[in-house]
């Protein structure tokens, strides 16, 4: 199944520590405007359109926000085979759109070419041809790119953060994290809820007791042995970025070598809830019942859970004050969870007077959104600045971020052959690292730092968290509509007495349209799209009666959300019980009749620091909502991801 577009918070890949990016760094795809292709999101893969699903799965991508897709000249190496006109024979991957594969792989093996492998994933394949037959498909408009297939090396023979000025070893140095470790601060007995693409359990987050799932609300939780895992990539590097903890990181945390992996809050736990897919495909309604879920169980038996992170928004065509994300992240705000918002990438809002410059639900006000900015090599606060990607309001008097916080280049956990690995291989550092950019990560690194404010100050409401950032952060080069109060600074804030504070914005009353929070950002199914008033299971949303049940605290009930079974109702070990969905979707199909056999990894387990026969069909993010710029030089192209 495939969903499509939501917008991540942007993370950009494998670009080198030692400069800052170019605009030629930022790359798009020369068909960028194909098939409504956008570029905005969270990982900066620029905002660019979300692959489409493969003809061979039911759901597709209508638009996409967040991938971004990138399409060079070049010449392909030699194979080493010599085709009979006496040439070469090159070896390539070829990206199609959504419905030419079958088209394009004709022509290659009709031209003496040969098919090496299905990539369903990307809706590609890789291929043996001749140079002449790669040119020709190059230049069908359907094929989206080719890239060679050969070997790839890491970034670095051999990383060393200890050289790496975006290391997580020196970013939580000079964001000041480690002067709170040294104090006794490290996040521990704080939980972070991470509504995201899943966490893999790869080294650095596979601790005892380190992750607990919550429910999977994602579409690839009806396959069990897809089931909470990260497929795409994106919510291992927040979760990392918050709370990663190796093994080899010992106390005083801060003197642990650099080679052991941490987090700004080493000791906090994550709650990881899975809304995304593969290829970043989500919808608002699954974000919006996930936060209700959060609030409702935030105190459960063990649990205490002080923030939600979400590297993720939309291009809400709504004011806040009406819109259904923004009113659920503002009612967890009231109920004393301190909501981290990516602001989103490159400001894929209009800028037009008075329209938000912000990603919904960035854009409330009440919640802290988060810009980013960029070390540009050094340990030192004189010579950041903002990058290009980070949103501010160009006119007008609408809202900016509330701070910036390192987000550019910065060292996070990879997974090996999740969607961004294998689409963003430039972003690899080596076998256990990748390299993003984005407000995404941005947003990773104050929910890590508002962790460790919790625990020394673990009655402070979300409002005093967010005056004592806002009081201790540094003045960055940019103007004040770019870093708001400033770079985060944990330093000097640990000293600082815990302020009074109490925001008297505007209140949302959540009872705007469903449709409208989604803006541009919409998934589909066998080409058609979930629109209107009802939510992924294709139930009405009344939302003015939906906010009340929120207000309530009574929107789900068990595992029953908007008149429907969306999970399992209790806690299963470390687990929050599944559930097999049933009864109609938006395009009219079963749930219950849907074929999953596709949706599996083949060996089912990891092997180290890879996938043990890693493999699936069929699976692609289609949301652009993510807020993730960039892996390496490129940007996220999921929906709504940051």
């Amino acid at each position: 199944m495939r969903p499509v577009r939501c917008r991540l918070s942007r993370v950009i890949f494998g670009r080198s520590s030692k400069r800052p990016a170019t605009g030629s760094e930022n790359r798009r795809g020369a068909r960028q405007g194909q098939q409504e292709r956008s570029t905005t999101l969270n990982a900066r893969i620029d905002r660019s359109t979300a692959v489409a699903a493969s003809p061979r799965t039911p759901l597709r991508l209508l638009a996409g926000t967040i991938l971004t897709i990138f399409v060079a000249a070049f010449v392909l190496t030699p194979a080493g085979t010599r085709a009979s006109g006496g040439a070469p024979d090159v070896s390539v991957i070829v990206r199609t759109l959504s419905g030419a594969q079958e088209r394009i792989e004709g022509f290659v093996t009709a031209e003496g070419g040969s098919i090496t492998a299905e990539l369903p994933i990307i809706d590609g394949f890789s291929a043996t041809l001749s140079q002449r037959v790669a040119d020709a498909i190059g230049a069908d408009p359907s094929v989206v790119s080719i890239s060679p297939d050969v070997a790839l090396a890491p970034q670095a023979s051999s990383y060393d953060p200890g050289t790496d000025t975006n290391s997580m070893a020196s970013t939580t140095k000079y964001s000041g994290a480690t002067a709170w470790w040294r104090a006794g601060y490290t996040g521990d007995g704080v939980d972070v809820a991470l509504i995201d693409t899943g966490v893999a359990p790869v080294t650095g987050l596979d601790g005892t007791n380190k992750v607990i799932y919550g429910p999977d609300l994602s579409i690839e939780s009806q396959s069990s042995a897809l089931t909470n895992l990260d497929t795409y990539g994106h919510g291992t590097f927040m979760a990392g970025l918050i709370a990663g903890n190796d093994p080899s990181l010992t106390a005083p945390y801060d003197q642990s070598p650099p080679s052991a992996y941490r987090g700004m809050a080493p000791n906090a736990r994550i709650v990881s809830l899975k809304v995304g897919t593969a290829d970043g495909g989500t919808d608002v309604s699954q974000v919006i019942a996930a936060i209700d879920w959060v609030v409702q169980h935030a105190h459960d038996p063990g649990f205490n859970i002080r923030v939600l992170n979400l590297s993720y928004g939309t291009n809400s065509v709504q004011p806040y004050t009406v819109d259904p994300l923004a009113y659920a992240a503002e009612v967890a705000w009231k109920q004393g969870i301190v909501v981290v918002a990516a602001g989103g990438n490159y400001g894929f809002q209009s800028h037009a007077n008075n329209a938000p410059a912000l990603a919904d639900p960035a854009f409330d006000p009440y919640v802290l959104a988060v810009g980013s900015s960029d070390s540009n090599g050094t340990e030192t606060l004189s010579d950041d600045t903002v990058p290009a990607f980070s949103p501010w309001p160009k006119r007008g008097a609408t809202r900016g971020v509330d701070m910036v916080a390192p987000g550019m280049h910065l060292q996070g956990l990879r997974v090996p052959n999740s969607y961004i690995d294998i689409n963003h291989p430039e972003g690899q550092i080596d076998t256990r690292y990748f390299r993003g950019s984005g407000t995404s990560q941005s947003a990773a690194i104050v929910s890590g730092a508002v962790a460790l404010v919790l625990q020394k100050y673990p009655n402070a409401t979300p409002d005093q968290v967010k005056e004592l950032l806002g009081n201790s952060a540094s003045t960055i080069i940019g103007k004040a509509q770019q870093i708001g109060r400033g770079e985060l600074q944990m330093a000097s804030a640990l000293s600082m007495p815990l302020p009074y504070a109490s925001q008297r914005w505007l209140a949302s009353t959540g009872t705007g349209s469903l449709e409208l929070s989604r803006g541009s950002d919409h998934i589909s199914m066998d080409g058609v799209p979930l629109t209107g008033e009802q939510d992924i299971m294709g139930s009405p949303f009344d939302a003015p009666a939906m906010a009340i049940l929120e207000a309530q605290g009574k929107s789900w009930s068990g595992g029953i959300w908007n008149g429907k079974s969306w999970s399992g109702n209790s806690w299963s070990g470390n687990s929050w019980s599944g559930l097999s969905w049933s009864g109609l979707s938006w395009s009219g199909l079963s749930w219950s009749g849907l074929s999953w056999s596709g949706l599996s990894w083949s060996g089912n387990s990891w092997s180290g620091n890879s996938w043990s026969g890693l493999s699936w069909s069929g699976l692609s993010w289609s949301g652009l909502s993510w807020s993730g710029l960039s892996w390496s030089g490129t940007n996220w192209s999921g929906g709504g991801w940051y």
